[in-house]
């Protein structure tokens, strides 16, 4: 799966925006659970989905705050 760059995101309505933050959550957590285990095969993966989920996280902000 490859990272959005931050034009798509910001091109996306807000309600994809939400509804792949819940999906990019829902990885995170299956990622976790794998590292927990020792089944992780690419752990920087965790790192890459915060980011992201923060990055769409902010662009939701400043659309709220009007920006």
């Amino acid at each position: 799966m490859k990272l959005m760059k931050i034009d798509e995101i910001r091109n996306l309505s807000s309600e994809e925006i939400t509804k792949k933050i819940e999906e990019y959550k829902e990885e995170l957590f299956n990622l976790r659970f794998s590292q927990a285990t020792g089944n992780l095969e690419k752990p920087s993966r965790i790192r890459e989905l915060r980011k992201l989920v923060a990055r769409m996280k902010t662009i939701l902000r400043e659309r709220e705050l009007g920006n």
